[in-house]
């Protein structure tokens, strides 16, 4: 096995012992969250690993002449330009598989939270009253989920939803017959998933089809008093649109573990940056402020991209990511995406 050096961004000190224990022999360094001055800490790296939060362009890339491996501890690549990453010789490898489970039992987790109208009551209860008034909830039985991608996130969710007794709608460019014929799962347009689901889920990757999968013009087709539900990613939904929906009661209520502009709202000096003129972004400021008033409405949960924190997904994302920077070591290839 060859002794490079591998720089990981972002890592937990649960992972930082992980990573000491199955990686040894190879030079490990723990650089903190991924930015400009950060980045030059693994100038001299081979390897890298990093998540989902942080965005690994060409001005990265530059940072890092030596690199030859970017190990992303996530199923999304949509935060790396892999063109970026092809011009300068590096690959990309991901972690295929580790929540799909995880992420579907945190979509119903929401679903439930708005439905039974869980944390009002809580709310309630913590200050002393105890009254059922204006807390009745509905029940999923006999409802209707539209499921937006039906890969193995979204299958996972049909199961769920078939085990409510749930109606199942589903777009997708593929069907999956066992789908159908286990849980009754029933492909449409997704003009006729948006009209006909009293809850709507979310699970496609994002990329340049399906940014603004829903948006200003089809947020008018959902629906009346539609649950909408996004644990993929932020950009799938269009803000605009969804506090149109929001505000106009065509929806009864959205749940959220991604937001649009989630890196610039974890980040105070790229909302500076954009105050201040300094990117060329049209309209992130905008969107920036949308997701701020979401965080207010009383029908809008908010989770900070956290469908897939189980112990159980972690344990796989670390295990995975460690096959994927031993078989570079070794001269091989493991889950390469690029």
């Amino acid at each position: 096995m060859r002794k490079i050096s591998v720089g990981f961004f972002d890592t937990s000190p649960d992972a930082e012992k992980y990573f000491r224990k199955h990686l040894k022999g190879l030079k490990l360094r723990f650089c903190g969250e991924l930015n400009g001055e950060n980045a030059l800490k693994a100038k001299d790296c081979g390897v890298i690993s990093c998540f989902v939060h942080e965005k690994i362009d060409s001005k990265i890339l530059r940072k890092m002449p030596k690199l030859k491996l970017i190990a992303t501890r996530s199923t999304g690549i949509d935060h790396i330009d892999l063109n970026d990453c092809r011009r300068q010789g590096v690959c990309v490898a991901n972690v295929p598989s580790y929540g799909e489970n995880t992420v579907a039992e945190h979509t119903f987790a929401l679903i439930l939270a708005l439905s039974r109208k869980i944390i009002e009551t809580k709310e309630r209860v913590e200050k002393g009253d105890f009254s059922g008034e204006g807390l009745t909830g509905w029940d999923l039985a006999g409802k209707t989920i539209g499921i937006v991608g039906t890969g193995k996130i979204g299958s996972h969710v049909a199961r769920i939803a078939s085990g409510f007794n749930m109606k199942i709608l589903a777009f997708d460019s593929f069907r999956k017959m066992e789908l159908e014929k286990d849980y009754s799962v029933k492909y449409v347009p997704l003009a006729f998933l948006l009209k006909n689901s009293d809850v709507i889920t979310l699970h496609v990757p994002l990329n340049r089809k399906t940014k603004h999968l829903i948006n200003s013009r089809n947020i008018r087709m959902v629906k009346k008093g539609a649950l909408l539900i996004n644990t993929a990613r932020g950009g799938i939904v269009e803000t605009n649109a969804l506090v149109q929906g929001l505000s106009k009661g065509i929806l009864f209520g959205a749940a959220l573990d991604v937001l649009e502009e989630e890196g610039l709202m974890r980040n105070e000096d790229e909302v500076l940056k954009t105050i201040q003129g300094k990117t060329s972004e049209k309209g992130v400021l905008k969107t920036v402020l949308q997701d701020h008033i979401l965080l207010k409405w009383k029908n809008v949960l908010i989770t900070p991209h956290n469908a897939f924190n189980s112990r159980e997904a972690l344990e796989r994302i670390e295990k995975t990511t460690v096959e994927n920077i031993r078989a570079f070591a070794e001269g091989r290839m493991e889950n390469a995406v690029c």
